[in-house]
């Protein structure tokens, strides 16, 4: 307390203007008898310092790049898996191992990679997010890829939007599309290693790669949560009790499930259509040239349209493309022309999530948000190209079309129930500017609006 006042000043002057500081000047009572309650009056009447707004540039830029290194060398590898799973059914690599049993190795290394998202989180904040990334990098370089895809991925997803504010949705988008650049360089890489050295030299070559790429990007990567204190339990279970909340884990959730089985898909699909190894690989480097070009767009758009509104717009999207392209691809021209107009707009979750995450609960709760919507589509990830083998009828140039029809189906869901969300968005809004409580009939009327929201 005494080194509270040693500061030239008078401190019962202080506490009397103080009191008499009122907005309706009606002085407030001093206890005389105890000083330390009326020092305490003091510190409570300071303003609040607000933290300073994200400075949308300079080094923000850095970041940027760093998180699209990231996540070219962390989704852009994992995406590889759909040439190495096309080796795997076609060579019999290793035998009496059945589709299903390949499909949940894919499944795995994203359900794993999320699973440790709370892991990490929780690490973030004991140790810094780069003592974590660190540690991801030994575990994607030598133990299991999922755990470190994980602890190196989700330390960094959220620092981008730290960083923007105007941009974010833009930037994020950028970030993102280090996965379709990650994505073409080992689409068409692995199959060459494979082909030209060995499968196994494949692996090791890849392991290199990621970890030097990983490592430059991690030592460059910085917070600003001195600046915005975010909360960063790994479970903020309150959460859980918001319908808008719930209504953005529904939304990862079937979106997840229809992206999974199409990355890990299209591979296999394009040579039941008779087409070779090679077209079957570049079908699916097309599809990571337009998740380069499209995540970027997304992230723009948002920006300018709104970010919930442009999320249900190419999640709907996405599943129309399923129906009046994929199903009726025969020729690899089609193929192609599919992978490129999906790809640009399939994998929007990720360049979204981040954005929609701080839209709906805050920039300080962003990083328990991500964990609870990383944890949620745990289940999802791990069972989706199952199911899609499940879905699969023979090997003949037909025995997709339940596969097809089900990943359209995941994104019009998906869509929808962002739909309710942007109803829900704008009713709690208009409530709140007239001081009445939600009304589920104005939300109805209200997903149809066209606020940017």
């Amino acid at each position: 307390m005494d080194d509270r006042l040693q500061t030239g000043i008078d401190g019962r002057a202080v506490l009397e203007k103080v009191d008499h500081a009122d907005g309706d000047g009606t002085p407030r009572e001093l206890d005389g008898s105890n000083y330390e309650a009326n020092v305490d009056k003091v510190e409570q009447a300071q303003p609040q310092t607000q933290p300073p707004p994200p400075p949308d540039g300079g080094y923000g830029w850095v970041v940027v790049a760093c998180g699209f290194w990231i996540c070219a060398m962390t989704w852009g590898v994992n995406a590889g898996y759909a040439i190495y799973l096309g080796y795997y059914l076609n060579n019999s690599v290793f035998p009496g191992a059945t589709k299903l049993e390949y499909a949940f190795v894919g499944g795995l290394s994203i359900s794993q990679a999320l699973m440790v998202a709370p892991v990490a989180t929780f690490l973030s904040r004991k140790f810094g997010f780069k003592a974590t990334m660190i540690l991801g990098l030994f575990l994607t370089q030598g133990i299991l890829f999922g755990w470190g895809l994980g602890l190196t991925f989700t330390s960094s997803i959220g620092i981008p939007s730290q960083w923007f504010l105007k941009r974010r949705s833009i930037t994020n988008g950028i970030v993102s599309a280090g996965s379709g650049i990650g994505g073409i360089i080992w689409a068409l890489a692995t199959n060459s290693m494979i082909e030209t050295i060995s499968l196994a030299w494949a692996y090791r070559i890849t392991a290199i790669c990621l970890f030097v790429v990983n490592i430059i990007a991690t030592l460059f990567m910085r917070d600003r949560n001195k600046h915005i204190n975010p909360n960063q339990k790994a479970f903020d279970v309150s959460l859980l009790l918001r319908p808008d909340f719930l209504l953005l884990l529904a939304w990862a959730c079937f979106s997840l499930l229809g992206y999974i089985v199409l990355l890990y898909s299209l591979s296999d699909f394009s040579i039941s259509k008779g087409l070779s190894a090679q077209q079957a690989s570049i079908v699916t480097a097309v599809l990571s040239v337009g998740m380069t070009v499209g995540r970027p767009l997304v992230g723009y758009f948002s920006d300018s349209v709104g970010r919930i509104n442009m999320a249900g717009i190419v999640t709907f999207v996405t599943g129309l493309t399923c129906f009046i392209i994929w199903i009726p691809a025969k020729t690899y021209g089609v193929c192609v022309f599919f992978a490129l107009v999906n790809g640009a707009i399939c994998g929007s979750f990720w360049s979204c999530v981040g954005p929609l995450a701080a839209e709906v609960v805050g920039l300080g709760n962003l990083p328990s948000a991500l964990s609870l919507v990383w944890l949620s589509v745990v289940i999802p990830c791990t069972f989706a190209e199952a199911i899609a083998f499940a879905l699969r009828r023979g090997t003949g140039p037909n025995s997709y079309i339940i596969v097809q029809a089900f990943t359209g189906v995941m994104f019009v869901v998906a869509s929808m129930c962002l739909v309710f969300l942007r109803g829900l968005q704008i009713e709690k809004e208009l409530a709140a500017e007239k001081g009445r409580r939600l009304s589920f009939a104005s939300m109805f009327r209200c997903m149809f609006s066209t606020k940017k929201v």
